[in-house]
């Protein structure tokens, strides 16, 4: 399948500073893709660089495998990388009425989205009384009016509540699960484990890792073990064979397997070596620990 996006060794430099450094990435039709990494990480210069409101400094990128130019591909995308901007008092509809104009799109579709970003009922009030999560739901609305392939979407729950990081949440599922393949920038990991099937992980604009969410949190986990006797318990799991790490603490013992092997399955060799566990638990790392191991080790760029 031909990549929607794909970058090949894109840079962007600030002088001395290198805001993003030789990043290839591919984003493919149907996924929901997390472009994680703290402030500073070239998250905002990245998106920049693919809708050409920034220029490059070395390296390249190409929309649609390469058959449309930038403008022609910015008619088949809907983007949001800045804070909502609209005519205070003009309404929703009309504001997005306008954006339809600019965008020579059908006003039919208004209605529609703003039905989709639940606005409908407030389509006659100023964008002036709108609360920050709306300002931020209408925007979405704005992007979507010419049905994009592909919507992006930088830090969309920024300054908001509980209430609204929900909402922007729940509306970004509903719009993935409507076909729409969405690029989502966020330094939030909760945001990206929650919304996310792929994430693109970076920091001082070098990518660590780039995959889908489920194999970078589905490591082969570890286990915390206790047994009266700590001691015997950690000769007999090198014994075992089975673990590239174990750990002796004060009351607990863990230990990092070399493949996934089933607690049940390890309690019975323990106890076919007379050893018998008080305590047995499998742990999964988070994506945070697995952010953290990744950009803390400079091996991993």
């Amino acid at each position: 399948m031909t990549p929607l996006l794909e970058l090949q060794n894109l840079s962007k430099n600030y002088g001395k500073i290198r805001a993003v450094d030789r990043l290839s990435i591919k984003i493919e039709k149907g996924n929901v893709y997390g472009l994680l990494g703290p402030n500073g990480s070239g998250k905002s210069t990245t998106l920049g660089m693919v809708l050409n409101v920034v220029n490059p400094s070395s390296g390249s990128f190409q929309w649609f495998g390469g058959t449309l130019n930038v403008h022609q591909a910015l008619k088949r995308i809907g983007a949001i990388i800045e804070r909502p901007n609209f005519y205070p008092y003009m309404t929703a509809m009309q504001n997005l009425k306008l954006v339809c104009t600019i965008k020579q799109c059908p006003y039919e579709q208004v209605e529609e989205k703003l039905k989709l970003v639940e606005l409908w009922d407030r389509r006659d009030s100023n964008f002036s009384t709108y609360s920050l999560g709306m300002k931020q739901r209408l925007a979405i609305a704005s992007a979507l009016v010419n049905d994009p392939e592909l919507l992006i979407l930088d830090e969309p729950t920024n300054g908001l509540d509980p209430k609204g990081i929900h909402q922007i949440r729940a509306l970004i599922t509903k719009i993935a699960n409507q076909g729409t393949t969405v690029l989502l920038a966020s330094h939030l990991l909760d945001e990206v484990e929650k919304v996310c099937s792929h994430v693109i992980v970076l920091k001082n604009g070098v990518k660590y890792y780039e995959g889908a969410v489920d194999e970078l949190t589905h490591s082969q986990g570890f286990f915390e073990l206790a047994a009266p006797n700590l001691k015997l318990l950690e000769s007999i799991l090198v014994q075992l064979n089975l673990f590239e790490t174990i750990k002796l603490n004060s009351d607990k013992i863990t230990a990092y397997p070399k493949a996934a092997i089933a607690p049940e399955v390890l309690n019975q060799k323990l106890a076919e070596k007379k050893i018998y566990l008080s305590a047995l638990n499998f742990k999964k790392k988070t994506l945070e620990e697995q952010f953290l191991e990744l950009t803390d080790n400079p091996n991993n760029t």
